[in-house]
This record gives C-alpha cells, sequence and structure tokens, in this order.
C-alpha cells in the first residue's frame, strides 16, 4: 500500500536525522566558528539536489543575520567565481564528495586562501581533504524504493544546515526582533511587527501634565480620540491615565468632573509596555486586562506613546 511505503519513507528519513547527533564533534564547532567569523558573505554551493539544500540554507543564514548567497558550482568556473571574495567562507555540499564541478571549483577556492565547510557523507573524499571542517551526512541507506533517489541524504544535509545556522544565530545572539527586522513581510512579518511601529506619538499622543483642570484633559481626550490621555509628571514620567471608563465612574459617583484635576481623577497604575516588545505581546495584555489602550514608556518610565487595540485590528496583524 501507499501508506506503507509513505511510512517507511518517513522512518528511514527519521533515523538519518537521528544518526547524525553523535557525529556533531569539534569539526561542527570549528564550522560555526568559521561562519561566525567571517567578514565576508558565506558562499553556499552544490550541484543538483544538493544545490537545492545548499540555496535553503542560504536563505536561512541570510535570514537570521549571516550574509549569505547560493553559488552555482558550474556558473562558477565559467566567471561567477567572480562572486567569491577575500573574508568569504564556502560552504560546499556533496554527499560523494566527488562531485566533478564541485571539485574544480573548490581547487580554485583553495587558490584563493577562501576557507572551506563541506557537508558531505564521505568525509574521506577530495571534497573533505579539501575542507577545514567537515560535516558528515552519510546515511544508511536512501529512502527511495530503489535505493538510489536522493532522499535521505538530501533531508540530511538539509538538517545539518538547519543545525548549522541554528547554532550561529544563538553565537550571534540573535534575537526575536532582530528576526522581526529582517522580516517585515507577509503574515509572519506581520506576527513580528513591534510596538513602535504602530504606537501614536509626538502630536498625535494624548497627554496632559499633573494639575492640569479636568476640562482641558477631557478636550485633550476629545481631540486625540484614543478613549484616554496621560498624566505625566514634569519630567516626562508617567504619572497616571485618565480614560473614558474614569470619567463614567466618577459621574456615576456624583463628582463634579470639571471641579477636579487630571491627578484627582487618573488610575495611578496603568498598564505599560515597552516601544520593542512585539504587538503580540501588547494584544494579550489588553485582552488579559479587558482594556483598549498601553502606555509605552522606557526604562524611566518617561511616556513614548499609546498603543490601542484598534490600531492593532486596522492593521490586520491577527
Amino acid at each position: 500500500m501507499a501508506r506503507d511505503l509513505a511510512r517507511r519513507v518517513l522512518e528511514l528519513e527519521a533515523k538519518a536525522l537521528l544518526d547524525l547527533v553523535p557525529r556533531l564533534d569539534a569539526s561542527f564547532d570549528r564550522a560555526v566558528e568559521m561562519v561566525h567569523g567571517c567578514k565576508g558573505r558565506v558562499v553556499i554551493t552544490g550541484m543538483g539536489k544538493s544545490g537545492l539544500v545548499g540555496a535553503k540554507i542560504a536563505a536561512t543564514l541570510a535570514s537570521t543575520g549571516t550574509p549569505s548567497l547560493f553559488l552555482h558550482p558550474a556558473e562558477a568556473v565559467h566567471g561567477d567565481i567572480g562572486m567569491v571574495v577575500t573574508g568569504d567562507v564556502v560552504v560546499a555540499i556533496s554527499y560523494s564528495g566527488e562531485t566533478e564541478e564541485l571539485i574544480r571549483l573548490v581547487e580554485i577556492l583553495k587558490r584563493l586562501d577562501v576557507p572551506l565547510v563541506a557537508l558531505t557523507g564521505n568525509p574521506a573524499s577530495t571534497l573533505g581533504r579539501y575542507a577545514a571542517a567537515v560535516l558528515d551526512v552519510r546515511i544508511e541507506k536512501e529512502a527511495s524504493p530503489i535505493g538510489l533517489v536522493p532522499t535521505a541524504s538530501t533531508t540530511a544535509a538539509l538538517a545539518m544546515g538547519d543545525a548549522l545556522a541554528m547554532a550561529v544565530l544563538e553565537r550571534r545572539g540573535f534575537t526575536l526582533q532582530d528576526f522581526a527586522r529582517l522580516h517585515p513581510g507577509g503574515r509572519l512579518g506581520r506576527q513580528l511587527v513591534t510596538v513602535e511601529s504602530l504606537m501614536h506619538r509626538g502630536g498625535a499622543l494624548p497627554a496632559v501634565r499633573v494639575g492640569t483642570p479636568m476640562r482641558e484633559a477631557i478636550r485633550v481626550m476629545t481631540e486625540k480620540r484614543l478613549g484616554m490621555t496621560c498624566v505625566l509628571n514634569a519630567d516626562g514620567t508617567l504619572a497616571g491615565v485618565v480614560t473614558d471608563g474614569d470619567l463614567r465612574r466618577r459621574l456615576e459617583r456624583g463628582d463634579n468632573l470639571l471641579a477636579l484635576n487630571a491627578e484627582e481623577t487618573m488610575t495611578r497604575t496603568p498598564a505599560t509596555i515597552g516601544r520593542e516588545e512585539l504587538a503580540a505581546a501588547a494584544l494579550h495584555v489588553l485582552e488579559t486586562r479587558k482594556i483598549t489602550s498601553l502606555v509605552v514608556v522606557d526604562d524611566r518610565r518617561v511616556v513614548e506613546g499609546v498603543l490601542h487595540l484598534h490600531d492593532l485590528w486596522r492593521t490586520q496583524l491577527f
């Protein structure tokens, strides 16, 4: 049955990945340091299916803060080798380690004194001997019924490339905020939007000083149309907020709002957030606290902006 074959394929590929774990040795550490210390670009190269794997590894490195590109080895020996310059590091992928086009390219790289990392199933191959660091991706057998179609071998190479990229990411101290800056588009990018990019600031920020008469505070709330205003101390730090809810509660108690000032009316412990936090984190606070606005403050509680629930809805982030 088709499902029996599919199960066999998945089991063989899963085993191929698990077999890589014991082979993570000092050579892997060396490869991480080479890529992390690269002053130029990390150039990934490989033929055929290995080339497709290499293109994905290059994309993963680039998206996680390591300048990287894919170089086709056949095109390289016909002029594209000019893409490789001093300071680059090359990662070459070949299961046999004897791919003709790749070996020709590696011989050129050796003359250029460009350091080489090899992903190969044969560390003793020509490619393995040329490399300063060898990542052993050998497998027990391919997952195809005829035993020849690159399946488990390409899965192993791809997984080792991911392991290398993630180790470099951690070595680099790459953060979620760094990732957000490199992914501004698409659904993923929208999920990584920061509070700073959405908050109301400057002239759009509703704010009054401590002691401001409520008539003026209400005018600011009406003008800025966020249903609230920040109340600031003389140094710009947050003293509290006055919201539409605060006004309703005062009226229900029979207070004469216009006889009060902002400090007498405000909530003194409003919810706040930092400008570098993700919009998703802000939404969680808004929903948990059942409020509609968050004050954006710095480490000294100086007010930098206000984020409203409608800002998240309007941008279709969630």
